[in-house]
């Protein structure tokens, strides 16, 4: 199983994905499909495609992180920041990240949150694309270290926080 955490642009429009790569056949698998068959109000995981008919390889869930909002909040998130996570697994998997021979063993969990008050869908669709890739890329990679972790643990801040 290989985790992975990006955090691409800024402001409303920036992404934040969380990836979980593994097997059809482990525990990953079974995530997969009993997140599938359980959606609930707001969150109503389903399969990326890069259009439809054509589901991105690995099979990956889009499961949405923040509640569907109304107004634009929907669009963006079934279809740019969807878009995104599509073109960003099919970038991984065209770059080696994912070894191409095993994408059909394989199904991707992709968790990805989009602000309710997202405006411009090129910047999300742009900011899910490179946050997937990155993930991945760092789920493959077995990154962050710890040595990493550890040396910024009294400096902990994020976007929505940061200590004085």
């Amino acid at each position: 199983m290989q985790i992975g955490e990006a955090f691409v642009g800024s402001g409303v429009n920036a992404a934040h994905v969380n990836t979980v790569l593994g097997q059809r056949d482990g525990p990953v698998g079974t995530a997969w499909a009993t997140a599938l068959a359980t959606p609930r109000a707001g969150h109503v995981p389903f399969v990326a495609v890069l259009r439809p008919g054509l589901a991105v390889q690995p099979m990956t869930l889009f499961v949405n992180k923040a509640g569907i909002e109304p107004g634009r909040h929907g669009d963006l998130t079934w279809g740019a920041a969807q878009a995104g996570v599509a073109a960003g697994v099919a970038e991984a998997v065209a770059e080696g990240i994912i070894d191409r021979a095993l994408v059909g063993d394989l199904v991707l969990i992709a968790a990805v949150w989009v602000n309710p008050a997202a405006e411009d869908e090129e910047a999300v669709f742009s900011n899910n694309r490179e946050a997937t890739l990155g993930a991945l890329r760092r789920g493959s990679e077995g990154s962050p270290a710890v040595v990493d972790v550890l040396a910024e643990r009294d400096d902990a801040w994020n976007p929505f926080f940061r200590a004085r």
